[in-house]
């Protein structure tokens, strides 16, 4: 007999050995004795000793279970665990990340309570490995992988463009079958950074019309070790990020008719507006701020490098193609005639 749960969590996990340990405990120790739940823990094709540690866990905890996607990417890894997923609602949260106690708890109620709610998020916050330099300000929070929106519960909507990550993330299961899951063209791979799995997956919700919520008393916490804490990776990040939006072609950022190279025309003055501001921070010895403008600075140029390496691939894929005739779409390609 199949048994049945309340929530499905996924944990997707790669060469995170270290860290797993507290993300699995934090799970393991829920205040949810009212509901059932099962742990599905994806192996993204982990080199360390990964299936080891988790099949330890699982001797004493059956709904504990091992999943291995070799496809390397994060993605991959989330949409296999939504595949194998038996519960109505699906949580998400990454393997640095620890959850709160009622964690769970609120997932259920909020979503007993809400039926017209398909997709809800919380806060993360960050656990610092050492003092956090002076410039990492809240400005500079997002390549982080934490989520403060404040204090007030928010609809999320194309009127309210905000993203939920899935370092703590709840859906209901059936909203994936209407709509797909996470995209993987756009998701991190490996030590890849800067992807947008999480933010195409929220403007696939709003075109879908489903209702996305964010709560601020769904707490999580996420590990933020002294590499994220250094201006390389940031600078490495933001270049990453703009390679990535240039990928997925969002209604926000190409919702305009003037263009050069392909590229929307505005983003080229607030750049220059911005390296003008960067030029001027940098003179006066405001450095926090001159960094901010670098940032922007930086997502313009994997922006615009990603769009001129498409731009390539597609021109030179358009004079190697195969002149066709009016037919060449062969038998069987056209719907038949009514």
């Amino acid at each position: 007999m199949t048994e049945r749960y309340d929530i499905s969590v996924v944990i997707s996990t790669y060469n995170r050995c270290k860290l797993l340990p507290a993300a699995i405990e934090s799970i393991l120790d829920q205040d949810a004795r009212d509901l059932s739940y099962e742990i599905l823990i994806v192996d993204n094709n982990s080199t360390d000793a990964t299936k080891e540690l988790i099949d330890r866990y699982s001797i004493d905890h059956p709904n504990l279970k091992y999943l291995l996607e070799p496809r390397q990417g994060v993605s991959y890894a989330r949409n296999f665990g939504i595949a194998h997923a038996m519960a109505p609602v699906i949580a998400f949260f990454d393997d640095d990340v620890r959850v709160a106690r009622d964690w769970l708890t609120k997932i259920k109620r909020y979503f007993d309570a809400h039926p017209e709610a398909d997709c809800i998020g919380g806060r993360v916050l960050p656990r610092w490995e050492s003092p956090a330099p002076a410039w990492l300000d809240r400005d500079q929070w997002m390549p982080l992988g934490v989520q403060d929106y404040g204090d007030k519960e928010l609809v999320i909507d194309n009127r309210n463009r905000l993203c939920l990550v899935s370092g703590n993330l709840a859906c209901r299961n059936s909203m994936f079958r209407e709509i797909g899951t996470f995209a993987v063209e756009l998701q991190r791979v490996k030590d890849g950074i800067g992807s947008l799995e999480d933010a195409e997956m929220m403007e696939r919700c709003w075109r879908f019309g489903r209702r996305c919520v964010y709560l601020p008393d769904l707490m999580a916490t996420t590990e933020v070790p002294f590499a994220r804490m250094t201006k390389k990776y940031h600078r490495r990040w933001h270049i990453g990020h703009g390679r990535f939006y240039s990928k997925m072609r969002s209604e926000e950022l190409e919702n305009c008719t003037r263009r050069l190279l392909d590229v929307p025309a505005y983003l080229y003055r607030q750049t220059f507006l911005d390296s003008l501001r960067w030029f001027r921070c940098v003179l006066s010895g405001e450095s926090a701020q001159a960094f901010t403008y670098e940032t922007n600075i930086r997502f313009f140029l994997g922006f615009f490098w990603e769009r001129q390496m498409s731009r390539i691939t597609t021109q030179s894929s358009d004079r190697h193609a195969p002149a066709h005739g009016p037919d060449a779409q062969g038998v069987g390609s056209r719907r038949p005639a009514q």
